[in-house]
């Protein structure tokens, strides 16, 4: 469930930066001024160079790094801090990013999500990723109403069972509502390395379009079996926690870079540890969460430029794992 605790903390923490840095963050992008917008063509060329992913199932190619809304889009009703998620949101469309993932587990994340898009004007660009999350399976249909009014998108592109509730039934309700077109993609998600025997026993028996699973340096349990049968069955992956809740940074961030991180083009800890989940032979996309507009640019970026080899993506997780 929402730790709103921890929710709070980053609502106090976000108030303090909404004056200043949110500010300068957006004249970061090359050819802004300050709180301006990408150029057009500006625009086109950074979402040209960022790494695609193809979903096997439809063919439909996405940018290789989505934005996560868990904690830090539960903001309620207060419009400076709802502001702030929409220019986050912003900052990341503009750095070539479509997937956006939420859940109703996750608080007002949808309503937040859903005026925001509307604020900045990119409804209709969002590739729109939730879940359905109700232990009363027949409920399940109008949960998903639900969640799609407060989006304000005419259909989900994904839908996912948070966690593998109900999984059952509310995959007979996802694969009908996909057969009907009412959403383009359906999965399953776990988290915290939970569940992992009942997920691989779910992808063997069900047609699946997408996963979701915990995966970074540190948490490497999906190697063994999810991960190369993702590969094996040609489900696309979405990868939460990908910085353990902000704790990879947040630790790595008092350590130099090393100096060989400059050989993949990545500017820091945060990209490097990106880049390792996104150089994996399974179609990985990781789905950080951010408060700030400058992390959702710098996250997509990671998408940019050269991937480390196995040999370099075990020397960054002896690097992560060491500090």
């Amino acid at each position: 469930m929402t730790d709103h605790r921890n929710s709070n903390l980053f609502a106090t923490r976000r108030r303090v930066l909404a004056g200043g840095i949110s500010a300068f963050a957006l004249s970061a992008v090359a050819g802004t001024g300050l709180g301006g917008a990408v150029s057009r063509p500006a625009a086109a060329q950074m979402k040209s160079a960022i790494l695609q992913r193809t979903i096997p199932s439809t063919g439909l190619s996405v940018p290789a790094v989505g934005l996560g809304s868990w904690i830090t889009f539960n903001v309620g009703d207060d419009p400076v801090l709802r502001a702030d998620c929409a220019e986050v949101m912003d900052a990341f469309f503009q750095a070539g990013g479509t997937i956006i993932d939420s859940s109703p587990m996750y608080g007002s994340a949808q309503d937040v999500i859903g005026a925001g898009l509307a604020r900045i004007d990119r409804t209709a660009s969002v590739f729109s990723a939730d879940k359905v999350w109700i232990g009363d399976t027949d409920e399940g249909r109008a949960q998903i109403g639900e969640s799609l009014a407060k989006w304000q998108v005419p259909r989900f592109d994904l839908l996912q069972v948070h966690n593998l509730v109900g999984w059952e039934a509310h995959l007979e309700t996802l694969a009908e509502m996909k057969a009907s077109g009412e959403v383009r993609h359906i999965g399953i998600t776990t988290s915290h390395g939970r569940r992992h025997g009942l997920f691989e026993r779910v992808m063997e028996a069900r047609d699946l379009d997408f996963i979701q699973v915990t995966y970074n340096p540190v948490d490497r349990e999906v190697e063994e079996r999810i991960l190369p049968l993702a590969r094996e069955r040609a489900i696309t992956v979405l990868v939460n926690r990908p910085f353990r809740r902000g704790a990879l940074p947040q630790r790595l961030d008092r350590e130099p870079l090393p100096g060989w991180a400059a050989e993949l083009g990545a500017d820091t800890w945060a990209q490097l540890v990106l880049k390792f989940i996104l150089s994996h032979p399974a179609a990985t996309i990781p789905i950080p969460a951010t408060t700030q507009p400058h992390h959702a640019r710098e996250n997509v970026a990671a998408a940019a430029g050269p991937l480390p080899d196995p040999g370099m993506r075990e020397k960054i997780a002896a690097a992560v794992r060491d500090l």
